[in-house]
């Protein structure tokens, strides 16, 4: 079969059936992949794009890469964005551009295939059918020809499944490597069931935990689906505002993004919210694979103790263990997160860059991460708060 390479600038020169078709194929859910990962839907990508979050404007410009048959059907995409600098990407490369430019370099523009603002695993090389690999090629040739078109340094796909690390791989991209922290569903039947599996001082504390974060008479809700309404949303974004300008200085979302997330894909949305005293406090946004709770943005305009953990970690487990999901992703960095039940694991990009004095330097460096990164996530991997067979049960 003949293929062609396209660009699109932008979603709404693809049919959402069409690139949810590529999104959701059975190339993209191999193994214990999610067959529905929500943040590469055309409802979430367009969200981005339709409410301005994503656009040149913000450094963003979309340029998605389409593979298309004879027909004019489309069979493989990548969602790739033209980037003027390395923010919203969470793996983090401003070292690389600043040893570039010191050197004489132009490392801006460059290529990301992403979901912007998201660190979240995912299909990146979306493709339907690609029993032999061949719509992935494509994308990934074109990808480099829309690199060399439009002057870009580099190629950066980050957050990768394992299939389209492979196929990257074998494509002379260099592997980086990180680690977040995931909670796994060993089939619980509740959420003390999970607990059973801790040590008893790891059991003891979270009980305290999650009974001192709704001491101050906190009520926790679970809003999901036709039951979110802008009310909501208008609590959730004071949260997200408050919190994110405290932390990072200038939140990515705005209000806008929220409200058509609420009409595209509702059913795919858990909100998880506390109120005292008749008014909403904190919340967090959660988005719903067919087999993965992905955790995303949390805010607050009330401290009260242990409640982060509460709102972000033990309701989503609860609501996994609820919904018989296999998984709870609570996004990018945060030992803490370790003694909470969630364990190691390790995350992949890979980065094509076309100067060979910079990818030389930037695969001696990233050799020496991934062994880094490696020996870490084992030690912790013995830190587990999970109990050996011959400690009690109590």
């Amino acid at each position: 079969m003949a293929f062609q390479v396209k660009v699109a600038q932008g979603l709404k020169a693809v049919p959402a059936a069409a690139w949810d078709a590529c999104a959701f194929g059975g190339s993209n859910a191999a193994g214990d992949e999610d067959p529905h990962n929500p943040f590469v839907s055309h409802a979430f990508l367009s969200a981005l794009e339709d409410s301005g979050c994503v656009g040149a404007k913000t450094g963003w410009a979309p340029l998605h890469v389409l593979v298309e048959d004879e027909a004019g059907a489309l069979q493989g995409a990548a969602p790739c964005y033209l980037k003027s600098h390395s923010m919203g990407e969470y793996v983090f490369d401003h070292a690389w551009a600043d040893a570039y430019t010191r050197a004489g370099g132009h490392y801006y523009p460059k290529l990301q295939v992403s979901v912007p603002f998201t660190p979240v695993n995912g299909p990146r090389l979306l493709a339907a059918n690609d029993e032999h690999g061949t719509v992935r090629a494509h994308l990934i040739a074109g990808l480099r020809a829309l690199r060399d078109q439009t002057g870009a340094s580099s190629i950066h796909a980050t957050f990768l499944q394992q299939a389209d690390l492979t196929a990257l791989t074998a494509h002379n991209f260099l592997r980086r490597d990180d680690q977040q922290f995931h909670w796994f569903n060993e089939t619980y039947g509740s959420f003390e069931d999970f607990i059973g599996a801790l040590a008893s001082r790891k059991r003891k504390a979270i009980r305290r935990e999650r009974r001192d974060a709704v001491a101050n008479g906190i009520t926790i809700e679970w809003v999901t689906g036709a039951d979110i309404t802008e009310a909501h949303w208008d609590a959730f974004f004071a949260f997200y505002m408050d919190t994110g300008s405290r932390k990072w200085g200038r939140p990515y979302l705005n209000r806008t993004f929220f409200s058509l997330l609420g009409e595209r894909m509702a059913e795919r949305i858990l909100l998880v919210m506390a109120k005292r005293n008749g008014r909403y406090i904190a919340g967090a946004i959660n988005l719903i694979g067919d087999r993965r709770l992905y955790g995303r943005n949390w805010g607050c305009i009330e401290d009260h103790p242990f409640l982060h953990f509460e709102v972000c970690y033990y309701q989503a487990i609860d609501f996994a263990i609820a919904r018989g999901l296999d998984r709870v992703e609570a996004g990018a960095q945060g030992e803490h997160k370790l003694a909470r039940g969630y364990r190691p694991v390790i995350t992949s990009s890979a980065h094509d860059i076309a100067d060979p004095s910079l990818r030389g330097a930037v695969k001696d460096y990233l050799d020496q991460e991934r062994s880094y990164v490696s020996d870490v996530a084992a030690e912790l991997s013995t830190a587990t708060p999970f109990r050996h067979r011959d400690e009690d049960h109590s």
